[in-house]
């Protein structure tokens, strides 16, 4: 039987136990998610026919604000995988220090086998089924795996009709003329490379001297890659669902880009192109082979449990950095790190895009907003200043550095759950 994502995922918090002194009161609290909520949702197809498909919304926690997190469209999406999301945003927000707290959607459906108009319908019955569940002070959703400003724009508008009044500040990650933000289409890769370009200067690395590897050429992944190549990394190798492509001497990541981009339909909504098909010379290879190259950097950008027990001791890589949620399992933690490999977490790693969202949520709130240089300049000030608090407490309690995210995080989650009342406040004073 195939472990729980969630029990997998609760396994970090326990290891991450042992560093922080928190209350038994929060931690129990922690261990289980706050609400769940599975809906049925009918569609009518193109042809007339009705297909129903499964959707979820979980509020794993919303002790310091409200739940925040997003909505992906994928075949894999089960209520497991959408907890142990949102079980990751509450640690995420937490160790960035957003006011917010951790939530996820996913509806069980392969996108690509949608058209356009069916997509539209399937997206705003996702919102006609959990709109008593959503709000701007309850719970805030945003884009994830296959889901995009398109798709997020049909979403605010729907949720706005439901209210019959403008409700920007219910969903982050919208086109800027709904009320996004400027940055918002770049925040994850963006801010994975801030945290990885302040972690490298810590271990002495310089970038014409460090090779990278990135399995997920989609948003997040193609963003990050371009960054690095940008500021002289090379990039040695990238993948997308299709394969990947590897050459030692580096690959022109602006073509690549720009070939992806090429291949897409006007009237489609994803990319149809794959980065197997570019004109560069390399060498065709499959993901799983990406993972195991001889790299500095290897960033895992896809989905969940890319590296588990079963090939984390093939793993070459000296540092791994998580753009991807969980695509490290917690048995491959410990393989890892017996080999030496240091493994900065997606909580930290690819916080960017909900700290932007977050940004977002404020400017709706506000009226005012920001320029993307602005946005940016926040953006960085946050990933640096918590990447650099969680690895002080990495040297100083000789932990991972996962861990060390996890006992920063928890110290906050702590204080807050705390607050609300603890056992110690009531025993002895009846």
């Amino acid at each position: 039987m195939a472990t729980s994502i969630l029990s997998d995922a609760n396994r970090r918090l326990e290891r991450a136990l042992k560093y922080v002194t928190i209350s038994e009161d929060a931690a129990e609290r922690l261990r289980y998610p706050k609400a769940s909520l599975t809906v049925s949702i009918p569609v009518r197809m193109d042809d007339g026919s009705l297909r129903v498909f499964q959707g979820y919304r979980v509020r794993y926690d919303d002790t310091r604000g409200p739940a925040k997190g997003g909505i992906r469209y994928h075949p894999s999406v089960t209520l497991d995988e959408v907890q142990s999301l949102a079980f990751w945003m509450t640690f995420k927000c937490a160790a960035l220090n957003l006011p917010l707290g951790g939530g996820k959607g996913g509806v069980t459906v392969n996108p690509k086998e949608l058209s356009k108009f069916e997509l539209e319908r399937l997206s705003r019955g996702y919102i006609d089924a959990i709109a008593d569940f959503i709000g701007p002070d309850v719970d805030i959703p945003a884009p994830d795996v296959y889901t995009n400003a398109l798709i997020m724009g049909w979403m605010v508008d729907q949720y706005s009709i439901i209210r019959r009044k403008h409700s920007p500040a219910v969903i982050t990650g919208k086109p800027l003329s709904m009320g996004g933000s400027e940055g918002r289409d770049t925040a994850t890769g963006m801010g994975a490379f801030y945290v990885i370009e302040a972690m490298m200067a810590k271990v002495g690395k310089l970038p014409q001297m460090t090779t990278v590897a990135v399995q997920g050429f989609g948003n997040a992944g193609s963003i990050v890659a371009r960054l690095l190549f940008d500021a002289g990394y090379r990039v040695v190798a990238v993948s997308d669902s299709q394969g990947g492509v590897f050459s030692p001497q580096g690959l022109d990541i602006p073509s690549i880009q720009q070939f992806k981009t090429s291949h897409r339909s006007l009237q489609a909504v994803y990319c149809e192109g794959t980065v197997c098909n570019i004109m560069q010379d390399h060498t065709i290879l499959t993901n799983e082979d990406l993972l195991t190259l001889d790299v500095d950097i290897l960033i895992p950008a896809a989905l969940e449990n890319q590296i588990t027990a079963e090939n984390a001791a093939q793993i070459q890589a000296r540092y791994i950095f998580e753009v991807a949620n969980g695509p490290i399992s917690a048995d491959a933690d410990l393989i890892l790190e017996d080999k030496d490999i240091t493994v900065f977490p997606d909580i930290l790693v690819n916080a960017g895009g909900v700290t932007v969202s977050y940004f977002e949520w404020v400017q709706n709130r506000s009226g005012l907003y920001w320029s993307r240089q602005e946005v940016n300049q926040r953006l960085q000030g946050m990933m640096v200043t918590e990447a650099d608090h969680i690895w002080q407490i990495a040297q100083e309690k000789t932990i991972s550095v996962r861990t060390a995210a996890y006992v920063h995080a928890l110290s906050r989650l702590g204080d807050a759950l705390n607050a609300k009342g603890i056992r110690d406040d009531y025993v002895g004073n009846r």
